[in-house]
């Protein structure tokens, strides 16, 4: 009766004298899995550079520079559009037929549309282009659930905070590979200026980089990625309509004893045989828990998103005009920098922090940090405009951008929320899938309401903080999603 009574009153003590010492990460099968996240956002991310002119040579603008904005924005959007589309039908499968199959259909797509892309001549050849990227790519939500497969409850904090490396570092390498590559004819005479290949599919060389890591990547899978559905089917059985009832267990590559690796892919079976279970249907995982795990991380990816469309976009535009007024170069040099310093923060500070304060503590923290990240932007540009680019203005972009990395912390809690919310071991990728669902339909329609009003604001002097008001009513949804958390994550059957 006592041990009760600490337990409800004193919720924080009983972790602590129980705390278990952390486990190994698997680090050969670990590092497969950030390996393989580097090509989405480099996939997603080298066409940022040359999109503007890429809109402009094919022509489907006449010359109207208005309208280039808007063609570019469409380009973005149809990733996202048709990921959404297809991307919860992946992840269930995921569930039937293993995460390996979908991961390397996923990587196919990437590297078949990125190569279309770089030969494409018409707009509509890049829409065809960038709707089969998304629509043939279902890997975010698999490696997810790959990523809790492989950890267990001790680590799984310490593996999301290596996640925005991929992220960080793909972001950063895509725009310099697309910056750089395209156009060779042009920037490199000497080299590729007697190609008539080049001039004529002058973007082909920057799309052929990130498409190339898709093939490498395809291979790594193929060889060393190791299956974490226990049991599978076959897709030919999946059709006849057969579950895993039919299936047949994996048996994974050997690895020797006592390492992380032997002991993280053997324990994996054992979890999802121990509940028991099948993927359930899609009806059945529509409960209030999966519903408001996949509601915060829609909330979350909703504001993050449209506040990294606004800010490289507040940093061009002219003092004048609400802006800071800078150059692409020193644009990208900020991004970069964030990147980095964002990737290194979560690695080092993220697992130690949840330790410590745990998912909800952190995740509200993290979305109330959003208010004063945004309120930053309109200082920025008051400070700006009275002293110019002093050092005043400089310390402000850092402060911005350390906001922004205690939001990112954010991300590593909601994963762990969604992989907690799952009904059984076997429907977490269906699980996933209905989170990633929310989140690429959030991604679609976060950068153009957001640089839509973003536009507004500038037009009409008397609305300037209507951006701002519309980013903070983003932060509050947050904030009241987060209210739906419950303190202590759901109790799992696995």
């Amino acid at each position: 009766m006592s041990q009760q009574q600490v337990d409800e009153e004193t919720p924080l003590l009983l972790p602590v004298q129980q705390k278990k010492a952390r486990t190994p990460l698997p680090w050969r099968q670990f590092s497969i899995i950030l390996f393989l996240q580097l090509a989405e956002p480099l996939t997603s991310q080298v066409i940022a550079p040359f999109a503007p002119q890429l809109i402009r040579d094919i022509g489907i603008t006449d010359g109207d520079e208005t309208r280039v904005g808007y063609y570019v924005g469409l380009m973005h959007s149809l990733f996202f559009a048709t990921q959404a589309l297809t991307v919860l039908h992946w992840s269930r499968i995921s569930d039937h037929i293993g995460r390996k199959p979908v991961i390397l259909t996923g990587l196919f797509g990437l590297s078949i549309s990125m190569y279309c892309f770089g030969l494409s001549r018409t707009f509509w050849g890049l829409v065809l282009s960038r709707a089969l990227n998304g629509a043939l790519n279902g890997n975010i939500g698999v490696i997810k659930s790959m990523m809790v497969e492989i950890t267990d409850s001790t680590n799984l904090a310490q593996a999301y905070a290596y996640m925005p490396i991929a992220w960080s570092s793909g972001g950063a390498i895509g725009p310099l590979i697309g910056g750089s590559l395209s156009r060779p004819a042009d920037r490199f005479p000497n080299i590729f200026g007697h190609w008539q290949f080049m001039k004529t599919y002058p973007y082909f060389l920057a799309c052929a980089v990130p498409a190339t890591f898709s093939i490498l990547a395809w291979v790594v899978t193929f060889l060393f990625l190791q299956e974490t559905v226990p049991t599978r089917v076959t897709p030919w059985r999946l059709l006849k309509g057969q579950s895993r009832e039919h299936s047949t267990p994996v048996k994974g590559p050997a690895t020797p004893t006592g390492s992380t690796d032997s002991l993280s892919t053997e324990d994996t079976p054992q979890r999802a045989k121990a509940d028991g279970s099948k993927p359930l249907p899609l009806r059945s995982l529509l409960i209030p828990r999966v519903i408001i795990a996949a509601g915060n991380y829609s909330a979350l990816s909703f504001l993050d998103i449209a506040f990294r469309a606004v800010q490289p976009v507040f940093f061009a535009t002219p003092l004048e005009l609400g802006g800071l007024g800078l150059d692409p170069p020193r644009i990208g040099n900020i991004l970069a920098i964030y990147g980095v310093i964002n990737g290194l923060f979560q690695i080092f500070f993220f697992a130690d922090l949840h330790d410590r304060f745990g998912s909800k503590t952190i995740y509200s923290i993290s979305m109330a940090a959003g208010i004063p990240m945004i309120v930053t932007l309109p200082i920025i540009n008051a400070v700006a405009r009275a002293q110019g680019l002093s050092l005043m203005v400089w310390v402000i972009v850092g402060l911005q951008l350390a906001l922004s990395m205690i939001l990112n912390l954010a991300y590593a809690c909601v994963f762990i929320y969604i992989a907690a919310a799952s009904p059984n071991q076997a429907s977490l990728g269906a699980t996933n899938g209905i989170a990633q669902l929310g989140v690429s339909i959030a991604r679609t329609i976060g950068p153009a309401s957001a640089t839509s009003m973003f536009s507004f604001s500038i037009k009409n002097p008397h609305h300037a903080w209507i951006v701002y008001y519309y980013l903070i009513a983003l932060v509050c949804m947050g904030i009241c999603m987060s209210l739906l958390l419950p303190r202590h994550l759901w109790k799992n059957h696995h």
